[in-house]
């Protein structure tokens, strides 16, 4: 069977995507010995030298984005050195490490290719072998990222553990795949290092780690479990990353308990948002996507409770009004999504937060008494299974102040919804941020004032 021969464009893309990948790696093998310095200037003349060849197919466009991020990075590592606030030499090459890894393309997507090896193979369904397919290749992230900091570490006699190594590659390759599956103009060549390399930053200045088989554990649980959201198609791709991303940090800082806490308004509001769906869908207010959530909905309802279990381990003599608000922030985001859910099906005409006039059902900041009692109840559960799962061990107290921060939280967010929301200064995923905030505010606060 005679063969079109492939176009110049695609022999030059073939032979030259190797070429690349054995450039990146060639960088890597220098770094410590040549230094941040030398390598900074290598990183430019790499990138004039590839910028202006004068040939630019499909890999030369990945390899400026990337080059161009290695650049930027190292640029930040050389002005920041000798500050109290170094950007490591190491952190750079495991970010570059990470985006080298992904510039084969994209594998954290609902939509983009996976890798077709027969015809036979080709029959799974997408779904399943994209899931399998990612894990496998997430892994191969965090040894890539954690094989590039500990050559420069090793080669450089840099006094830092290996474990916290090992601890901020797992957080850059989730990272990494986080940003590479949320729909962006960006090129992922630049997002994904530039994500990675700033959040590895960021817990590297914590010196705070675990022993490397901890934090593998609690990834492949929250992992697991975001699996299981996807199959139920209750998230998509980015939610599982950022769960899976949530669960890591939340364990790992504050323990399994905090992380089950969390997971609980996760499962409640995947769940109450099927509720009378197909009412709620003909009346035009049902949650968007078939109510899968995405990263945004993720993080606006959970970044509140990630930086207060953080710094639960970080801050272990401040622990008591940290749990407390803590409990605030999960329940405010329960309360309200419940009070969205279940009190958009009630009978009767919502009234609006602001002048208790009749509003239409699903407006921002209408409320009803079904959505009230919904949400006195999603922060009470809240409350009650804190102190089964030992969060804290004072019954009377936890349920009160879990109860009062989730309610008031949720109102608030009603009331934002009906003023800034409506007038444009804030999305819902913003309103969701800042009245989880808000939650966690009131419950410490009310902590405070009564204990």
């Amino acid at each position: 069977m005679n063969r079109a021969a492939p176009s110049f464009k695609n022999r030059n893309s073939l032979q030259g995507t190797p070429v690349m990948h054995i450039l990146y790696l060639l960088l890597i093998l220098i770094a410590p010995f040549a230094g941040v310095n030398i390598l900074f200037l290598l990183s430019i003349a790499l990138f004039v030298r590839i910028r202006f060849s004068g040939r630019v197919f499909s890999y030369n466009r990945s390899a400026i984005s990337l080059i161009f991020s290695l650049v930027l990075m190292l640029f930040v590592s050389v002005i920041s050195g000798g500050s109290s606030f170094t950007y490591p030499f190491y952190i750079v090459l495991a970010a570059f490490a990470i985006a080298v890894v992904g510039d084969h393309g994209t594998y954290f997507s609902d939509t983009d290719p996976v890798p077709d090896f027969t015809t036979r193979r080709s029959r799974i369904k997408k779904r399943s072998f994209s899931t399998l397919w990612s894990s496998a290749f997430l892994a191969l992230r965090i040894v890539a990222a954690f094989l590039a900091a500990s050559w420069i570490i090793y080669w450089q006699g840099l006094l830092v553990s290996y474990n916290l190594v090992f601890f901020i590659a797992v957080i850059g390759a989730v990272t990494g795949s986080l940003f590479e599956s949320i729909p962006s103009k960006i090129d992922k060549n630049i997002s994904v290092p530039l994500g990675s390399g700033m959040t590895m930053w960021i817990f590297e200045e914590f010196r705070y780690w675990v022993p490397p088989e901890e934090i593998v554990v609690a990834l492949a649980f929250s992992f697991f479990l975001g699996v299981l959201a996807y199959r139920a198609k209750i998230a998509d791709v980015s939610a599982l990353l950022s769960a899976a991303l949530l669960g890591v940090l939340i364990i790992v800082f504050s323990g399994l308990s905090w992380f089950l806490l969390l997971l609980t308004f996760f499962i409640l509001g995947g769940g109450f948002t099927r509720y009378k769906y197909a009412y709620k869908e003909s009346i035009g207010i049902a949650q968007a996507k078939d109510g899968i959530r995405s990263y945004e909905n993720v993080f606006s309802n959970s970044t509140a409770a990630l930086v207060l279990a953080v710094a639960y381990g970080v801050f272990p003599e401040h622990s008591l009004p940290i749990i407390y608000a803590y409990m605030g922030t999960v329940a405010t985001a329960t309360g309200d999504t419940l009070a969205s859910e279940i009190g958009t099906t009630a009978k009767g005409r919502p009234r609006m937060i602001t002048t208790l006039k009749p509003s239409e059902p699903g407006a921002d900041g209408a409320v009803s008494l079904l959505g009230e009692f919904a949400a006195i109840l999603g922060s009470a559960v809240i409350g009650i299974l804190a102190y089964l799962l030992g969060v804290s061990d004072n019954f009377i107290l936890t349920v009160l102040i879990t109860t009062a921060g989730g309610f008031f939280g949720t109102n608030i967010d009603s009331l934002l919804g009906a003023t800034l929301q409506k007038r444009g200064v804030l999305s819902n995923s913003g309103v969701n941020f800042v009245a989880t905030f808000t939650g966690a505010g009131i419950s410490a606060a009310l902590y405070y004032l009564i204990a």
